[in-house]
Formats: C-alpha cells, structure tokens, sequence
C-alpha cells in the first residue's frame, strides 16, 4: 500500500534500469547524457550489486593468446576481433568515466603461461598479432618466457610464457565505488533490495512489479541483469556461470605482478600488492557451475588450492584468506545481448566472463536504443 506521496514522487520515471553492476550503471550514466532532463531510477534486488560486478577479480583484460585462439575456432576471426574491439572500447570508456586513479588501474601487462600441450599456440602468436594489430595499431602478444623463473613458476608446467603490455588489473570494489558514486552525481536514483518480479507494458508504459507489491512506471526500461535476466526473459538462450575465487594471506617476497591466465581463460590469477588471487576451474564440472547459486565447492577449491601450490607457488606456504564466487552469463556464441525486446524495453545482458572490459560499452549501446 502506496501513501499518496509515495505514489506523487517516489514510483513514476522517464527511465528505469534495473540492476546496478557495471552495465546498469553505465547505461544509466549514458541515459542521463543523452537525456539531461530525464527522471532516471536503478532497481538493485541485492544490498550490493548482485552477480558479479563487485565480486570478480579485476582483470583489465580482452582475452589471452589461447582463448582468442579458441574464439576464432568457435566463432570465427571477423565475430572473434568484433568482441576484442567491444572490450578494448569498453576499457578506454570506463577508464575516461572513472579515472585510472579512481579505480586503481595499474598497467602491469597481462601473462598467460603455457603449459606443453598448447606449445602449437606459440605457432600463431604473430598470426594473431597481425590480426588485432589494426585494433591496437601495434602487436601485442610476445613471448617472455625468461621471466618463468623470474616469477617462481613450476617449470615442469610451464614451458613458455606470453605477455601483453596492454592489459592491466583494477581494485573491483573502488571501481564500483567510483561507478556508484558517478551515477549518483548525476542525479539518478539508487534503490536497493528491489526483487524485480515482472515488467508488463500498458498503454506505452512499462510497469514494474517490485517485492511483489509496489508498482513502479517509466516510459521505458533497460534490464541489465545479466545471467539473471531469463528470470524475466525465459526465451533468453544465456546459460549462468560459477566463477570461484580465493585470495591468499598476504606473502613474504611475492616474486610476480600482474594478471595471469591459462588453459584458454579458464583459470586466472593476479597480485593485490602481496597477496595472490586465484580464481577459475568451472571447465571441471561444467554443469555444476552452470547455477545463480552464490557458494563454493570442495571441487573447484581444491582444484584451486593445489594447483596454486604445485604450479604458481610452489615450494611456498600459504594460508587462505578469503573465497568466494560471482556469477557471470555465457551465450552460446559468446556475444552480449544487446537488442530491444520491445520498443519500451532494451537488454544490455549476458556479459560472457567479460564485464570489466565490455560493460561500460554495453550500457553505452542500451542507452543508444532507448533514445536514439
């Protein structure tokens, strides 16, 4: 029950987003540029920004040599060099929106190792060089692997190491933090523990059923709710993914700094200051990681822990600090959806592990769709 005040001023808008992690957010901020009188809300359903905009691990990255190897396999070179574009685009946005400063960009330059079965990769490092060269308008992958034993790393695993000086890491809360505090800049309203329930459309206008009984209303929407989204959209073909993550205590004498990947992606690892994140392993149970539930396993956390021990620290104590997991949306060519779902309402979802990279461009391109 709504008081007559509520319903005056509290539930009636030019524009809703709901959800408010790095795309809501951006879109929102977009909204408001191009709208500069517009009544502008965000919906959060959690305390924090649910799924994974405050929970992943702060890679300033655009994919590694074998997972741009392994999308061009997939997908193909032109749709493969379509989504390094979007995250190379998506990274200058949010760094020109935020600051470097703001959200802790350190260019420390990306890593992958790899391991002796994917020593074929290291034959198409210059193919791939010159295919993203115009992107870059420089080569960006070369291999470095001298500094194997710089950084402390098991040799019986790695057996070559590939570098991009491009690539960096950020501090994820301060970048949300910085978001957060932008948007509000901008006068836009924050709600949180607002459970979308359903969105209906009547007479042109969209109205949201929140925590089962408040009724807000806008001109139009944009549901940026990532691997959530089929909760409203059923027929979204976005299938969740469990990204797992612990962090260590910190370290005496952490020989390494940086972002770190192998096995195409599906692990990856960096410093804060001293300590070491490390995250990954879903490609071990796929199905089970394929969930919106917000837990760990004994599974992938063993996983985890022995090969950070046997492969990244090895012959080095450490002790666990912290894990966790996030949830991210996977489409099956790897593509966000970015499309209208009728005229009054825009999807900006399905962020396929990237959303450091490409969310900032997304809410960009959700906000060009509502008001072009």
């Amino acid at each position: 029950m709504l008081s007559f005040w509520e319903s005056q001023s509290f539930v009636q808008y030019d524009f809703i987003v709901i959800g408010s992690g790095i795309v809501g957010l951006s879109a929102a901020c977009s909204l408001r540029e191009r709208a500069p009188q517009a009544r502008i809300l965000v919906l959060e359903r959690g305390m924090f920004p649910s799924g994974a905009s405050t929970k992943n691990a702060g890679f300033a990255c655009y994919g590694s040599l074998t997972e741009v190897l392994a999308d061009i396999a997939r997908i193909g070179e032109a749709q493969t060099l379509q989504l390094i574009a979007k995250r190379w685009q998506g990274l200058q946005k949010m760094l020109g929106r935020l600051g470097a400063s703001n959200i802790d960009f350190q260019g420390l330059g990306g890593y992958e190792l790899i391991s002796e079965q994917e020593l074929s990769a290291l034959d198409k490092l210059e193919y791939i060089n010159q295919l993203v060269k115009p992107i870059f308008g420089k080569a960006v992958y070369s291999a470095v692997s001298a500094k194997i034993a710089q950084f402390g790393f098991n040799p019986q695993f790695v057996k070559a190491l590939i570098f991009n000086e491009l690539e960096g890491q950020i501090h994820t809360g301060k970048m949300m933090q910085a978001l957060l505090t932008y948007t509000q800049k901008q006068d836009i309203r924050i709600l949180n523990n607002c459970q979308v329930n359903r969105l209906e459309t009547i007479d042109n206008e969209v109205q949201i059923t929140v925590n089962e009984h408040v009724h807000f209303k806008a001109a139009k929407v944009a549901v940026c709710t990532n691997a959530f989204a089929p909760e409203l959209f059923p027929e979204l073909a976005i299938a969740p993914g469990r990204g797992q993550v612990l962090v260590t205590q910190p370290l005496k004498n952490l020989r390494f700094a940086g972002t770190f990947h192998y096995d195409e992606g599906f692990y990856y690892f960096r410093n804060i200051e001293n300590r070491v994140l490390f995250g990954g392993g879903r490609n071990l149970a796929f199905a089970q990681e394929t969930t919106t539930e917000f837990a760990t396993t004994d599974l992938i956390m063993n996983d985890l822990q022995q090969k950070l021990q046997e492969i990244i620290l090895p012959n080095q104590s450490f002790e666990i600090d912290q894990t966790w997991a996030g949830i991210m949306a996977f489409t099956p060519n790897h593509e966000p959806i970015v499309r209208l779902h009728s005229p009054q309402v825009a999807l900006g979802v399905a962020l396929n592990g990237m959303g450091v990279a490409i969310g900032s461009l997304v809410g960009a391109e959700v906000a060009e769709l509502l008001v072009n």
